[in-house]
């Protein structure tokens, strides 16, 4: 299945709050971090605000780095939600709200005051809020 990137490329902002992640979860890949980020902001009813993010940290990774064994299955839940907002499918859209939805999930959860542990990351969505 065609990845909507090549490669990832995260904001400094980003960067530094999957660090605060890392040292919280004890999970020490980004990559993975970067997967639970994409899953919570995609399973948020709302559609991400089309904020210009800088890329502008060292952090990048390669989207089979970042998809790993679930690559294909984190495709087709974007193009999902895509579909689902009225976005459209194509290339540059899937890109865009890929880079969306992970940004807003990091943000989600380093700014969640109840995940203290990788424990916490498998509570139901709606203790999240």
């Amino acid at each position: 299945m065609q990845p909507p990137v090549d490669r990832i490329k995260l904001s400094q902002s980003a960067k530094d709050q999957l660090i605060k992640l890392k040292r919280v979860t004890k999970i020490p890949n980004w990559n993975v971090l970067c997967r639970w980020a994409l899953c919570r902001s995609l399973a948020e009813a709302s559609i991400p605000s089309p904020v210009p993010i800088p890329a502008d940290s060292n952090l990048e990774m390669s989207w089979q780095v970042f998809g790993g064994a679930i690559a294909d299955q984190l495709i087709i839940a974007l193009k999902q939600r895509c579909y689902q907002d009225g976005l459209g499918t194509d290339a540059e859209t899937l890109a865009t709200q890929l880079r969306l939805h992970l940004h807003r999930g990091i943000g989600y959860l380093a700014g969640d005051p109840n995940l203290k542990s990788i424990e916490d990351l498998l509570r139901p969505l709606e203790n999240h809020t």
